[in-house]
């Protein structure tokens, strides 16, 4: 399930032949998502899909309307089935304007990877123009098989009259179609691996894997043809296939990307692929691929990095605008600068000056160790996602003042020539976003995700945590952070806050302790349920903080129940004594934060006879807590008017007293308790009536004796 707050619910069943249910916001009544319903047509590319063993495994809606509404609402929804295909489904169109879109209406579908479940698909809900224009990553796919696919340009559809009406096996087609105009790229170092085979037993290449080809490509008719049926014939093969000449199946990984990754050169984006771990003995593992983007020279051997072109690509330009049809790939300009003077060689743009260097897309991995953790199994994951860590270089504030953006311009002041642009390294923290992870045995590991990358593809570096706390929780159940606090839920309801950067090696507040009342009755009832059957009603099964770090608010969820915090040094004012609270609005009244509930001289005169009624109150409770300490501990002794050090000085007499009169009595106690004793004894043995009533002098010395024994 996904939610979106904007545009509703979308719903999917992961067994064979599940559906796709969504609701919009706009809707009392939901609707069932089409499948695959139209024949197979090789020659367009379209094969032959078994719904019946169909399963959706992974789903996304919109959460912002910048994806659709750069894809012209094409793009709204996204599924990924048990057959390596995805889906692309529209929210609608509002405007009349707009081209014709039902909700739910299926719009593009691509077959990635054959045969093995999409298992997490993720999109860059910030995506804009200007991402675009830099060809930045919008959409990651994730595989079973631990295969990372990525989208960087943005499907188009062909336009339809609007007197066609459009059945279902029309907009399948076009979907198919559509899905022709962009190309999933996979992530070359996340390649499958094919299990050694040193006898050569095995008649299949477990490392290739067929996918639907784009538009680019100019395939021809046979070539289509003969794509598709390779596709069937993958898509046909059982996961047991798969298993057995591939290594790596796990349908348990975790995708984490951070579209806001940023080396300034365009690129810069990084991919996490978290393996859990199992108690099988497989290792927990944790990989970054990082996208770099280099300008190579035609006429160098190496790679050299230089400032990019603003939109990354290498199109192909006419030699003259007044004729010919010569092309020219990117090779040496057929003119020069040479007889333009150095003062006019400063305004031509730089695009011009990097047509003899081609641009080249590189992938570096890094590895996140565990800090000497052994046997680690994460069962949950958590990145950052405040305000500013989804900003890109050139989107940050701080950045966006010092260098070209469009906010600010540096050409615009007299100094513009001469002012150098800021750098990441000049803000503190250089732009860290944190990756936090939690295991089964109560530790957090929180490692920052833009840590350097290695300088070239053929070295891995190692990226050490932040920090490793170790919670009182027996297993983390689920995480949330920001740049300024991480907050961990347990599976026994224990719910703390963190700093991140280690100010304090203990919680800086327990949001939710486990030893409530409410909490005991839920642990009750969680174990009292048999194994394996039924949820815990007890653990912490999600958190949420405001995008806003320094908004210390936030929610989560225990069981049945939702609780919610919110702390601020503007609240807590008004829960100190010392200090008035401010008045609530009116009954009835929308302004409650203005200082006076409306308008005129008669409202202004019923503010101030409360403001006088309260005060009033105040002193009255003032004054009965202080007779209320006076007739317990004797604060008015000495008069209204005593200070403290006469309260001081009394209180220090009285005690002085007190300790010369027990110091007295104990003196004469100790002198007579011999002679009393030995009296006492002979007047028993010589009465013949038995022993007298002792009188309370004799008493107390037969108490003291005796206590001294």
């Amino acid at each position: 399930m996904d939610v979106s707050q904007k545009y509703g619910m979308i719903y999917a069943e992961g067994f064979p032949g599940g559906i796709l249910y969504y609701r919009s916001t706009q809707e009392q009544r939901g609707r069932v998502l089409a499948t695959s319903t139209m024949q197979p047509a090789s020659e367009n590319g379209i094969p032959r899909l078994n719904n019946s063993a169909l399963a959706i495994c992974t789903i996304w809606i919109a959460k912002s309307p910048s994806i659709p509404a750069l894809t012209d609402g094409l793009v709204g929804i996204l599924s990924g089935s048990s057959s390596g295909s995805i889906t692309s489904y529209s929210l609608g169109t509002e405007s009349l304007r707009e081209r014709r879109l039902e909700r739910g209406e299926i719009t593009a579908r691509w077959m990635v990877s054959p045969g093995v479940p999409i298992i997490a698909i993720t999109v860059d809900e910030n995506y804009s123009t200007k991402r675009h224009a830099q060809g930045r990553v919008w959409a990651v796919a994730l595989n079973a098989l631990g295969e990372v696919f990525h989208l960087t340009d943005l499907p188009t559809r062909r336009i339809i009259d609007r007197g066609v009406r459009l059945n279902e096996d029309m907009l399948e087609q076009f979907a198919w179609e559509t899905g022709r105009t962009v190309y999933w790229t996979l992530v070359e170092p996340t390649r499958r691996r094919a299990k050694p085979n040193p006898f050569s037993t095995s008649d299949v290449d477990g490392s290739y894997s067929p996918r639907s080809s784009w538009n680019g490509l100019g395939l021809n008719k046979q070539q289509i043809v003969a794509e598709t049926k390779e596709i069937e014939n993958f898509a046909d093969q059982k996961p047991k296939h798969f298993r057995k000449v591939c290594e790596g199946w796990e349908m348990r990984r975790r995708l984490e990307v951070d579209f806001a990754g940023d080396d300034e050169h365009e690129a810069g984006e990084a991919f996490m692929v978290i393996n859990n771990g199992s108690d099988d003995g497989e290792p927990a593992r944790i990989q970054r691929f990082t996208r770099v983007k280099i300008s190579q020279s035609l006429d160098e051997a190496g790679p050299s990095y230089v400032a990019l072109p603003s939109n990354g690509l290498t199109e192909r330009k006419t030699a003259s605008v007044f004729g010919g049809g010569t092309l020219l790939d990117n090779g040496t300009p057929a003119w020069s600068f040479a007889h333009v003077s150095p003062l006019r060689q400063n305004s031509v743009h730089q695009i011009d000056l990097e047509c003899s260097s081609k641009v080249i897309e590189e992938w570096r991995v890094s590895t996140f160790s565990f800090g000497g953790l052994k046997a680690t199994q994460i069962v949950t994951t958590a990145m950052d996602m405040s305000t500013y860590s989804l900003l890109t270089v050139m989107e940050d504030p701080l950045l966006g003042m010092m260098a070209s953006s469009a906010s600010s311009s540096p050409l615009s002041s007299p100094l513009g020539q001469t002012f150098q642009p800021g750098s990441p390294s000049d803000i503190p923290g250089q732009r860290a976003r944190f990756l936090a992870a939690g295991t089964k045995v109560g530790t957090i590991i929180v490692w920052n995700v833009r840590s350097p990358t290695s300088r070239n593809t053929d070295l891995i570096n190692t990226i050490q945590p932040v920090r490793i706390i170790h919670t009182d929780s027996p297993q983390i159940s689920c995480l949330a952070l920001s740049a300024l606090y991480l907050v961990h839920g347990g599976n026994d309801g224990l719910v703390q806050a963190w700093d991140p950067l280690s100010s304090t090696t203990q919680p800086i507040r327990t949001l939710n302790s486990r030893f409530s009342s409410r909490a005991r009755r839920r642990l009750v009832q969680a174990e009292a349920s048999p194994q394996g059957v039924g949820i815990n009603l007890f653990a912490a099964g999600a958190v949420c903080l405001d995008p806003d770090p320094t908004v210390l608010r936030g929610m989560v969820s225990l069981g049945t129940h939702l609780r919610y915090w919110s702390y601020s040094s503007s609240a807590a004012d008004q829960y100190k004594s010392s200090k008035r609270r401010m008045r609530r609005s009116e009954r009835g009244s929308n302004q409650g934060g203005e200082r006076f509930s409306g308008t005129g001289r008669g409202v202004l005169k019923d503010y101030i006879a409360n403001e006088k009624l309260e005060l009033e109150q105040e002193k009255e409770s003032r004054r009965r807590e202080e007779e209320r300490l006076a007739g317990r501990f004797g604060l008015d002794l000495l008069g209204p008017g005593a200070s403290e050090n006469e309260i001081m000085a009394y209180a220090t007499l009285l005690s002085e007293e007190a300790a010369k009169s027990d110091e007295l009595k104990r003196r004469d106690s100790d002198s007579s308790s011999g002679a009393v004793t030995s009296g006492t004894v002979t007047e028993v043995m010589s009465s013949p009536l038995g022993p007298e009533p002792l009188n309370e002098t004799d008493m107390d010395a037969d108490l003291a004796e005796a206590i001294r024994l």
